[in-house]
């Protein structure tokens, strides 16, 4: 039993980027004056039950930026309150004939899992497995030299041993190298996407050190490379606009097909060294092309505009890439659409 005090919850966040002069928060239509929160729910559900803009709700939270990354706040059977005055949300917990007259009250309850900002289950293989490689996964990446037995290949529970194996890091996650992640205007190679191979554990250190496959979705031999598993971390992190420009493109689409849609992984090319940050809520742009248009000044090529067709949500950044999670779209996700601001 974990024991909970509601205060009220003072003060307005100023979440917008700086500079940005957006327009007010509007609310959706038919938007409910309370919500009870459950199990399934994501943030970005919850606000779009009140906003017509569901990524904006860090803004009208009637909470600080710091209560709003706290993985702890809102659970299963809570209540989300609507004042329509602002429009601010608050969490609370309705008062029941028991406690009209007292207060302050505190109270036991057992509570579930906290509520995520987005669905992980389309992300979860993707936040801790090297299926991009930059200069810095490669960097910290061992190289397996020999399969025990002197076979060619290992599988789940054989071993295998490996060089640059760093002192100290038991779990590692096997990968092969694959296609490069190029951008689509010029070309360049801004990482590799990997393929997963499987997950190895140490078991005597060394030079070279020695490991065990515990996990082998693909036969394992030389010549693969191992980094350091990542650790699995509740995410809940504040969605926000980029506070600079942005002006990229997407690069590729997971297991190599050619269009994408809602809830589908998608990479683009905004990294690190661009300003990406995990939160960041991009706008998607499709080109429309262009048309020949011939008049008595002889013909003229038009470029169309583009269309904004949907909404992404950044949920792991690298140094030139990062990946986004696809929220809204009104149709299918290419490889070469842009993606800006909200």
């Amino acid at each position: 039993m974990i024991r909970i005090i509601f205060p009220l919850l003072l003060g307005i966040a100023t979440l917008l980027p700086f500079g940005a002069l957006a327009a007010p928060v509007t609310l959706a239509d038919n938007a409910p004056d309370s919500y009870v929160v459950k199990r399934g729910d994501t943030l970005w559900h919850i606000s779009g039950r009140f906003l017509k803009q569901p990524w904006r709700w860090p803004e009208v939270w009637r909470m600080n930026r710091d209560q709003i990354r706290n993985p702890h706040l809102i659970y299963p059977g809570q209540v989300v309150y609507l004042d329509r005055s602002g429009p601010y949300l608050r969490l609370g917990k309705p008062l029941g004939p028991l406690y009209e007259k007292r207060f302050p009250q505190a109270y036991s309850e057992q509570l579930g899992s906290p509520i995520p900002s987005i669905s992980l289950a389309a992300i979860m293989p993707f936040l801790t497995r090297p299926l991009v490689v930059d200069d810095g996964v490669l960097a910290q990446s061992a190289t397996i030299i020999a399969v025990d037995e002197k076979s060619v290949f290992a599988g789940a529970g054989d071993t295998v041993f490996a060089k640059d194996v760093k002192p100290g890091v038991g779990s590692w996650q096997v990968y092969r190298p694959a296609r490069a992640l190029k951008d689509p205007v010029s070309g360049e190679t801004l990482a590799y996407e990997a393929f997963h191979l499987g997950a190895a554990q140490v078991t005597a250190d060394g030079s070279p050190a020695t490991l065990r496959l515990t996990e082998a979705f693909q036969e394992v031999g030389r010549d693969d490379l191992l980094a350091p598993a990542g650790e699995s971390e509740f995410f809940s992190y504040v969605p926000h606009a980029p506070e600079g420009k942005v002006a990229a493109r997407v690069v590729s689409i997971y297991d190599g097909v050619n269009e994408a849609g809602r809830n589908n992984v998608i990479t683009l090319g905004f990294g690190q060294r661009d300003g990406a940050e995990v939160g960041h809520v991009l706008a998607l742009y499709r080109e429309r092309g262009s048309v020949d248009y011939r008049d008595a000044e002889g013909k003229q090529t038009y470029k169309l505009p583009e269309k904004r067709s949907g909404l992404v949500f950044v949920f792991r950044t690298f140094d030139r890439v990062s990946y986004a999670l696809v929220l809204d779209s009104d149709g299918p996700v290419t490889i070469g659409d842009s993606v800006r601001q909200p």
